[in-house]
């Protein structure tokens, strides 16, 4: 697996924890960009930009790119532009939501 590949799979494991999906199947990770010198930056976004775990989902994201083998640093940038809405979810991140909701 290249690293950009490692890198996406590694972003599967950070949940929403509001929404309960990951944060690849929301559709909130808009891009990665992969330096020579091991630098990943990442642009996402929130579902809302109040979000009140904003911080702790950042750092969910920086931890997890930066366990891929060859990252060195983790720059996460947070863009409001284009918004997200329900549309860019995938149907893995439409299902986990149903069964998270059925469960309350």
């Amino acid at each position: 697996m290249d690293k950009e590949s490692a890198i996406w799979t590694a972003l599967e494991e950070v949940h929403d924890p509001e929404v309960g999906a990951n944060i690849v199947d929301l559709g909130l990770v808009y891009g990665i960009t992969l330096e020579e010198n091991g630098l990943v930056r990442i642009r996402m976004t929130l579902t809302i930009p109040e979000c009140p775990l904003a911080d702790e989902i950042v750092k969910e994201v920086e931890e997890a790119a930066a366990s891929v083998s060859g990252v060195s640093k983790v720059e996460v940038l947070l863009v409001w532009e284009p918004k997200w809405t329900p549309a860019r979810m995938n149907d893995n991140a439409r299902e986990e939501i149903r069964s998270h909701t059925t469960h309350l």
